[in-house]
């Protein structure tokens, strides 16, 4: 066999390949028995026929077609190792010449991974916020502990802001009511925007006994998205008692014997909690800078999967289950059309880059994935995804799963490294040392995810990285406020 490549554009070339027909032998012959497992001919027991009853009866055209398809992948692959081609995909084959007996010629244009040059990123510099703790920001935390230890109890007056009423709702639409539209004993807060447009006002001046009846756009179920006449039953007004904050307090909601202790605490939480913040931004305006020093060409073809792959997976997924089809969440988004197809196609582009650049630094540095590192991101990204350690781990096995992870996490030490090299400064001017933070390389991993997910289409897994690799191996391997939402 003899191929040659032609580069057609920095990620796609065509080989021209040239097979004497000799080469073609083992699959003839397992296309013959292959057809004799298949057929019948009467005077020949199956699988016993002849080869020349088998091409005068069937064609010798019929053979050399599955000798073809059968050995099509084979030398494809070999001229791919053979030039040393990085592959994305799948090819466009075109069989050029069949000769039966002499020649077998094909061409097969296919998306390559671009070469890349990683210049000298040591004097990136980006800005992050500065880690800075409020009275105001610790009040608020401290209230918030507050409100999940409050009572309620039942009073004989109208429903007001912050009161906690139990109704009975029934939803209609077109003066039908809708079988998974009706909900007894539903306990709601005033206020707190947990429910259906619309109920707070029409609750507010009711007691017990009292309904009224609103018009609501429905965000789920049967009648997902339509407007709906929802009569509201008004069985119990409670008020809501807030504790008193003392140490009394303290010590009902915490570890600590004293207010002080407590807010002192709530402090040191806000800090740790703005300074994972910090790291995170520092990633991500890092990865944004070395993006923009790196020529990184897209292959088109690539580019277009992933972004119908994105689009996929936000209209099937994750707005399906929000009841919501995409006019409606642009509308909600306050996005045209037009304005979505720009933003999915530059998160796109974003992803692939990010996964291109991240992979050339890995293979630069010479950056490995030990086990402990990848049992860590694999009981992270299982804690995302809602599953077990177990289960996440038995899944990612099934599906042929785990290079991905090793990918994701060997990006994340890539980023990691351009990270400590960079000079990050807060805004208050002072040199932020991100040696310090215990994550570093997992929270590296976590930027370089987010860097590839579209900004609505999600918050976590299912990103351009994913897309990239899984092309990649195929190139190479050929509750009751629910029920009344409709």
């Amino acid at each position: 066999m003899k191929s040659a490549v032609e580069t057609l554009n920095p990620t796609r070339v065509r080989l021209t390949v040239e097979v004497p027909f000799e080469e073609l032998k083992d699959s003839l012959d397992a296309a013959y028995k292959k057809i004799n497992q298949q057929v019948t001919v009467k005077g020949f027991r199956k699988g016993k026929i002849p080869a020349r009853v088998i091409d005068q009866r069937f064609g010798r055209g019929a053979v050399l077609e599955e000798a073809v398809n059968d050995a099509l992948p084979k030398f494809y692959t070999e001229a791919v190792n053979e030039a040393e081609l990085n592959v994305l995909g799948q090819p466009e084959v075109d069989i050029t010449e069949l000769k039966d007996g002499d020649t077998l010629n094909f061409t097969a244009e296919v998306d390559i991974r671009p070469e890349i040059q990683i210049p000298d990123y040591s004097g990136i510099e980006v800005e992050v916020d500065a880690i800075e703790v409020t009275d105001e920001d610790i009040d608020k935390s401290v209230e918030q502990l507050r409100e999940r230890f409050a009572a309620t109890s039942p009073v004989e007056r109208a429903a007001g802001d912050g009161d906690v009423v139990t109704v009975d709702l029934e939803a209609k639409v077109d003066d039908e009511v809708l079988e998974d539209g009706v909900a007894s004993g539903v306990s709601y807060t005033i206020g707190s925007g947990e429910l259906l447009d619309g109920i707070d006002d029409a609750v507010k001046g009711l007691e017990a006994g009292g309904e009224a009846t609103f018009a609501s756009e429905l965000k789920g179920g049967s009648a997902a998205g339509r407007e709906a006449q929802v009569t509201v039953k008004v069985t119990q007004v409670a008020a809501r008692e807030l504790p008193e904050l003392d140490d009394e307090f303290a010590q009902l909601a915490s570890e600590f014997d004293t207010l002080e202790e407590l807010r002192a605490d709530s402090r040191k939480r806000l800090a740790n909690m703005k300074q994972y913040d910090q790291a995170t931004q520092a990633q991500e305006r890092v990865l944004e800078k070395l993006l923009e020093l790196v020529e990184v060409p897209v292959p088109e073809k690539l580019l277009e999967d992933e972004i119908n792959t994105r689009k996929h997976n936000l209209e099937h997924h994750q707005l399906g289950q929000m009841g919501l089809d995409l006019p409606k969440y642009l509308e909600i988004q306050g996005k045209t059309e037009e304005e979505f197809e720009t933003e999915t196609r530059e998160a796109a582009v974003k992803g692939i880059k990010t996964q291109f650049v991240l992979d050339e630094l890995v293979k630069q540095e010479k950056l490995n994935v030990n086990q402990e590192e990848l049992t860590e991101h694999l009981m992270r990204r299982a804690a995302s995804s809602g599953m077990s350690p177990d289960q996440f781990a038995q899944a990612v096995v099934e599906g042929g799963q785990v290079p991905l992870l090793v990918g994701e996490v060997a990006r994340g030490k890539a980023l990691a490294v351009v990270v400590e090299s960079a000079t990050v400064k807060d805004t208050n001017g002072e040199i932020v040392d991100l040696d310090d933070e215990d994550e570093t390389e997992a929270e590296g991993t976590d930027a370089a995810e987010a860097a590839g997910d579209a900004a609505e289409a999600k918050a976590d897994a299912a990103d351009a990285t994913d897309s990239a690799d899984k092309a990649d191996k195929a190139g190479k391997a050929d509750e009751g406020a629910e029920k009344t939402e409709g």
